[in-house]
């Protein structure tokens, strides 16, 4: 570059100063017409790219459902008779096996019935020896009777002259009545093993009322309410009135239920008797469930069907009005290429691209098919091939075949 300095008049107007800054102009020209050009593909150069490698890998797609635990069983202990409570063995939070008793009812008439029901029974039991006297002494009767009257059928057949006609035909009439007293004391004998029957009916009856005095648990269980107290009056549970007062409400804890809003497009894919993963949150813990009954119809306004999850609580860790989400398996696929889903820019629901490091260390974009897809990993079934690197991050800061220096970090995206 050529500067034209003007005469020595003109060189005193603008002075030395003027002089001095256009050299120094000339030089940054000339020394930006000099600087080096930074070369792109230099690896030297080359920025640094966070890569995951395509690997193989079992994929399962789990459905996970939020719903509150239940008793497999939760009842009102009724009185089966109405008394007084004449001591209580319960409390909140109890723990009670089957057959474990919970409270005795004081029941007095209940007791005089009894005893009045035991006396009837003696007293039909000595009206049937009586009736059965009764009987052997009309076949006595009868049989004396029978036997004057053959005797004498006989000899009047023989000698006819001996015995007049008069006294045969009596000893016949003697017969026949001995003959209807038998009939007539088997009858009452009979009538006597009957009363006996219906008096020892109404004890047993009666006995069984009283046993229900005694109230048990009718399965293991929790006592989660008590209603009522030592003196408090228990009306017979057999009416359906809801003023009818119960002992306490038991819950069995043991085994939980889940009831779980099974979405339709996973109906097809749960099956009755497949074990399922319970997961709490809170305490954080896995437990394992079955599904063991739907409900075999589609709600119209949710499209769901309802299952039901049992859960063993052996050791009471669980407790009902707890939330746990069950994790239902419902596609697996083994040993199958897998990258993170993030890595993938879905085109649709079995298509997309991902940007590969190939390898010259240049990216490259691929068009992969897409297979059965998790929460973190997605299967590739085509476009890749194993142990190639994949783009993690921001796709958008690479350009296509542009170098980079990959840098391998883990499928879940932490060095």
């Amino acid at each position: 570059m050529i500067f034209k300095i003007g005469s020595s008049a003109q060189l005193k107007r603008t002075g030395w100063p003027m002089l001095a800054a256009l050299l120094i102009l000339a030089g940054v020209w000339a020394g930006c017409g000099n600087a080096p050009v930074k070369d792109m593909d230099d690896p030297a150069n080359a920025p640094s790219a966070a890569v995951v490698k395509v690997v193989r890998r079992d994929l399962t797609s789990n459905l996970e459902i939020a719903s509150e635990f239940q008793p497999f069983q939760e009842i009102q202990v009724y009185a089966k008779v109405s008394g007084y409570i004449q001591k209580s063995y319960i409390d909140w939070g109890m723990h009670v096996k089957q057959g474990q008793l919970l409270a005795v009812l004081e029941i007095p008439e209940l007791q005089q019935q009894l005893q009045q029901d035991e006396a009837s029974v003696k007293r039909s039991q000595q009206a049937l020896e009586g009736a059965r006297e009764e009987l052997k002494r009309a076949e006595s009767v009868y049989n004396v009777a029978h036997v004057t009257y053959t005797r004498l059928a006989d000899v009047q057949k023989t000698r006819p002259d001996l015995l007049a006609q008069q006294d045969v035909d009596v000893a016949q009439g003697k017969d026949l009545e001995a003959n209807a007293g038998v009939s007539s004391a088997r009858d009452a004998l009979a009538a006597a093993e009957q009363g006996v029957v219906g008096t020892k009916a109404a004890l047993d009856k009666d006995k069984a009322l009283f046993a229900y005095a005694r109230i048990t648990a009718p399965f293991d269980g929790v006592v989660t309410q008590v209603y009522a107290f030592t003196g408090a009056l228990l009306p017979a549970g057999t009416s359906s009135g809801k003023d009818t007062l119960a002992l306490c409400q038991l819950s069995q804890n043991n085994l939980l239920r889940l009831v779980i809003p099974l979405p339709e497009r996973a109906v097809s894919d749960v099956h009755i008797g497949e074990s399922v993963a319970v997961r709490l949150t809170n305490p954080p813990k896995t437990f394992q469930g079955t599904i063991v009954r739907f409900s075999d119809q589609i709600d119209e306004q949710t499209r769901t069907m309802h299952a039901e999850v049992h859960v063993p609580n052996p050791k009471d860790e669980l407790v009902t009005g707890m939330y746990a989400s069950v994790l239902i398996p419902l596609h697996t696929a083994a040993h199958v290429l897998t990258l993170p889903i993030q890595v993938v820019q879905s085109a649709k629901e079995s298509a997309g691209t991902v940007f590969v490091v190939n390898s010259s260390n240049h990216i490259e974009q691929r068009a992969v098919t897409l297979g059965l897809q998790t929460a973190t990993q997605v299967e590739i079934v085509s476009g890749l091939q194993e142990n190639e690197m994949v783009i993690f991050g921001e796709q958008a800061q690479y350009r296509v075949g542009e170098l980079v220096s990959p840098k391998l970090v883990e499928s879940g995206g932490k060095e």
